[in-house]
């Protein structure tokens, strides 16, 4: 491949990956638009607890680096991008800590979109463990940046499926896990097929990542509501 051709399919990447970024981002602004971003044009009722508000805070931080952090590659900032990078890390583990904290908070309360409380927790704990694999796993591989950057992409649009459970359209909204499981799905298979077909073969690392993203959703469908589970669960929220 002569120099030419590897600017040309650079700058195709570059804009794949930007345009992911900002397609997450808006996924999440759209989602989470009535209940958080637009509250006051929607007039819906206040956050219930400051644990939720800082949620929204900390994840919205993470979608904005996450469009920073493509746009910096684009523009050639590596050095810049690195730098960021020890933030990004930081932000990640508060991701973590807070979005799991939020989830048991919100199955005390009995606040959940669709299934029982107890049964439901499964679904945002494991999300955050595939979501803190996946991130660990690319900052370890930080230095192959073909590795790298395919596993923040799925790290990050993986975890949409809080996002898109609330858009307001009807068969979302009645559809349950197997719809925004579903969509999310799609998401990530329309990045792997694209870059399957640009690079003329499937990236291992998306391979077994999507792999890795389906398994945890079907074994998330599997656990919820059996005793184990539930008695687990149980103990999480007393």
């Amino acid at each position: 491949m002569d120099a030419d051709s590897r600017t040309y399919r650079s700058a195709i990447d570059r804009r794949f990956f930007t345009w992911v970024a900002a397609a997450a981002a808006l996924i999440v602004f759209i989602g989470f638009a009535q209940t958080y971003y637009l509250k006051g044009v929607f007039g819906t009722p206040a956050l219930s607890s400051g644990l939720v508000h800082l949620h929204g805070v900390v994840m919205t931080l993470w979608f904005a680096l996450f469009v920073v952090q493509v746009r910096l590659i684009a523009a050639h900032r590596a050095d810049l991008h690195r730098r960021v990078g020890v933030f990004g890390a930081l932000l990640a583990v508060l991701v973590l800590v807070v979005g799991v904290t939020t989830a048991i908070a919100a199955a005390k309360r009995g606040f959940t979109p669709g299934p029982p409380p107890l049964e439901f927790l499964a679904i945002p704990l494991v999300e955050m463990l595939v979501f803190a694999v996946l991130v660990s796993l690319g900052l370890l591989f930080r230095r192959r940046s073909d590795i790298h950057k395919r596993l923040m992409l799925l790290a990050c649009v993986g975890i949409l499926a809080a996002a898109i459970s609330r858009i307001p359209l009807g068969f979302i909204e009645s559809g349950g896990p197997l719809v925004f499981f579903g969509l999310t799905d799609l998401c990530l298979l329309t990045c792997v097929v694209y870059d399957t077909v640009k690079n003329r073969r499937l990236h291992p690392t998306f391979g077994w990542g999507l792999l890795f993203i389906v398994a945890s959703q079907a074994s998330r469908l599997m656990l919820m509501g059996t005793a184990a589970w539930m008695q687990f669960a149980m103990w999480l929220t007393t």
